[in-house]
């Protein structure tokens, strides 16, 4: 990992993407012993309305709060990708929810993954989870913090009773993303 890093995940209340930047600023704070600040945005509405979660980590002391440009920019609905698309740093990465966001014109200078978070929370019989599936996948593609650390801190942050269920999400999630990965380096 650079230095710093900017991260930016965006979706809809309703989707776990507040709990997702908590989960992955206390992975990165608490696990990995960096610097980590989280900020939230969202709007009125208690479900549905659009939600981003800022996370800024670093080896340095973090001064600044705010994602301007995220290096990393993961997107669970349309709605958050035409809000912040434009924001992504050229050289950044993009992950997003391939069943519920579709590209018009794809970023250039930019790594794209799809992964169908939503679509795997489904099968598991809980769609409440797709955040957590989400998390599993930046754990093999985003570069962010290790697949321990983000394992940890999800389950120092979910629900009691709930940690055999979030696991399995986190899990295929990564799995997911490991097996995307593999193929992506394939020769054709």
């Amino acid at each position: 990992m650079s230095e710093k890093q900017e991260i930016r995940l965006a979706g809809f209340g309703g989707q776990g993407i507040i709990l997702s930047g908590h989960i992955l600023g206390k992975a990165a704070s608490l696990f990995e012993k960096k610097n980590a600040v989280f900020t939230q945005s969202y709007g009125p509405e208690a479900r549905g309305g659009s939600c981003s979660a800022d996370v800024v980590i670093s080896t340095q002391t973090v001064h600044y709060p705010k994602v301007g440009n995220p290096s990393l920019l993961v997107i669970m609905s349309q709605g958050a990708w035409a809000t912040y698309g434009s924001s992504l740093n050229p050289g950044g990465t993009l992950i997003l929810d391939q069943d519920l966001v579709t590209l018009e014109k794809e970023p250039e200078s930019v790594t794209i993954f799809r992964v169908p978070a939503t679509r795997i929370a489904e099968e598991m019989g809980k769609k409440i989870v797709a955040n957590i599936v989400m998390l599993g996948a930046v754990a093999a593609l985003g570069g962010v913090v290790s697949y321990e650390s983000l394992k940890k801190s999800v389950l120092a942050s979910i629900p009691p009773g709930t940690e055999e269920l979030n696991v399995s999400a986190f899990d295929k999630g990564h799995e997911f993303g490991v097996d995307l990965l593999k193929r992506l380096k394939a020769p054709a």
